[in-house]
């Protein structure tokens, strides 16, 4: 199979001028985490909730609002790309290992396309219960804690979200970076010489995404993808009698797949 058959081909990008005001609407408006930026027609890099968020949270500097910020301070650079004519097999060989989430198609030096995770899910045909390849251990937050501590256990668990458990270990929201380069930037927004203290203070409940769509232990691999697929989202915390027993990601279901 080759990525000219999975790959997105209408694909939202941005400018490297565009502010990240613009950008956050785009991402908000067609519920996605990351675009290609472009120069003209060539193309430059990468801009993505992760990289949004570690931005407008390192930035104290007074009056620094979120359209005085543009893709070109948020941009990764130096990205791998792939061509329409590889093997889909050969980027399977690589899911889990660090590095883009989102690879640029490239033809002759053009754009033609980007693939990601959300590409090679309908692939996954295994009727294994999402139970047998769901992580267990499961780094959670509280409603209660502050919105940079959660940032702080993204960057050094080197994870992607996490799923919010209030007083009795319920699951009540989600939170990832895409909800805390939105709260940052309401934040730099409207609290123009009070923002260091906002961003310090603001909480998880105030950021976190709920209601949160979740699995049972026995749903089976491919119906788990098809829910992602439907729902636009990238996990699924599993649980068991209304208690999380853990969450199967993207990547724990591609790892099924066989080509």
């Amino acid at each position: 199979m080759k990525i000219e058959e999975i790959m997105t081909t209408k694909v939202i990008a941005v400018g490297k001028n565009d502010s990240l005001t613009h950008i956050l609407e785009l991402m908000k408006k067609h519920a996605i985490t990351k675009m290609p930026v472009l120069d003209g027609k060539e193309f430059l890099g990468i801009v993505s909730d992760n990289t949004i968020a570690h931005k407008l949270g390192s930035v104290r500097k007074r009056e620094v609002t979120t359209s005085r910020l543009h893709a070109s301070s948020v941009i990764e650079k130096g990205l791998p790309y792939i061509a329409p004519d590889d093997e889909v097999a050969d980027i399977l060989r690589t899911v889990g290992a660090p590095g883009p989430t989102m690879l640029p198609v490239l033809n002759g030096g053009k754009l033609v396309g980007v693939v990601t995770k959300a590409n090679l899910l309908p692939l996954v045909k295994s009727r294994v219960p999402v139970s047998s390849v769901m992580q267990t251990h499961i780094i959670t937050a509280s409603p209660d804690d502050r919105v940079i501590h959660a940032r702080r256990l993204l960057i050094d668990k080197n994870i992607a979200r996490l799923p919010v458990l209030g007083n009795q270990k319920e699951l009540v929201g989600m939170i990832s970076d895409f909800e805390i380069a939105l709260a940052f930037a309401k934040i730099k927004d409207v609290t123009l010489g009070h923002q260091n203290r906002y961003l310090d203070e603001v909480l998880v409940r105030d950021t976190m995404r709920s209601p949160v769509i979740w699995a049972s232990p026995n749903l089976p691999a491919s119906d788990a993808a098809k829910t992602m697929l439907q729902h636009n989202i990238g996990s699924l915390p599993i649980l068991d009698h209304d208690r999380m027993i853990g969450m199967v990601t993207r990547t724990d279901l591609l790892r099924t797949i066989q080509l």
